[in-house]
């Protein structure tokens, strides 16, 4: 089977952004009890506008561009560390206002957290540090599509803000996301929390969890950003 990625789900202005593309396979993995979560490693820049193979070989899911492999996905254990706690609606909207991307975007067109990307024509994502020293970001999403591509994204540009995004451009490299619950509706506001878990060499690792207004935990990830030139951020040629 083929998936073309749209235009308006870019990260960087030529090509796919990294939760969304996770998310986009990760909904074609079915994960099992004792491995409920999906963990999803981009090995190149996906790229927009035109069909893409969908593949499988046993649990793993391969997303590939010709003879180009762009992603693959496949069932992961829980995930059971420490993830960044709840705050409230009404902290979580406050702390958008520090948002670092009003000041400096790498990739302003971003579908996820883009300045150029307001809510609805993108998510709408714009987190921002807490001001109680815990290294924490937070921001409120509300969705206004319930799908998994959406989820991915939106547990995944707040991992990278949260490790200074805006400092040095970074791009996703590998994902796992365990939902906990349904869905979240549409129209139904949710906060975001994420926090950095530490660098290596040019690696960033980082957590992030989905909270609805009630403080229910509705799923957690954690990811690997990588810093890179953002000149070179272009799909191959396949």
């Amino acid at each position: 089977m083929t998936v073309t990625i749209e235009r308006r789900y870019c990260g960087p202005p030529e090509s796919g952004n990294g939760g969304y593309v996770a998310g986009l396979l990760a909904g074609r993995v079915q994960p099992t009890s004792t491995r409920p979560a999906v963990t999803v490693r981009l090995s190149s820049p996906p790229p927009l506008e035109r069909p893409l193979t969908v593949g499988g070989y046993g649990a793993l899911v391969l997303l590939q561009d010709r003879t180009t492999t762009i992603a693959t996905a496949c069932p992961a254990a829980a995930l059971d560390g420490t993830f960044p706690e709840a705050v409230d609606l009404e902290t979580a909207r406050a702390a958008q206002a520090g948002f670092p991307g009003l000041v400096s975007h790498p990739f302003p067109s971003c579908f996820v957290c883009g300045t150029d990307r307001p809510a609805p024509d993108g998510l709408g994502i714009y987190p921002g540090p807490l001001s109680d020293g815990s290294g924490r970001f937070a921001a409120s999403w509300t969705p206004t599509e319930s799908s998994v591509p959406h989820l991915w994204g939106a547990l995944d540009c707040p991992g990278g803000w949260s490790s200074g995004l805006d400092e040095r451009p970074m791009v996703l490299g590998t994902m796992t996301l365990q939902t906990l619950a349904v869905l979240p509706p549409v129209g139904a506001p949710t906060v975001v929390v994420a926090a950095p878990r530490g660098t290596q060499g040019r690696k960033f690792h980082c957590a992030s969890a989905l909270y609805a207004v009630d403080g229910r935990l509705l799923a957690r990830a954690e990811a690997t950003w990588l810093a890179i030139d953002p000149t070179t951020v272009r799909p191959r040629d396949g």
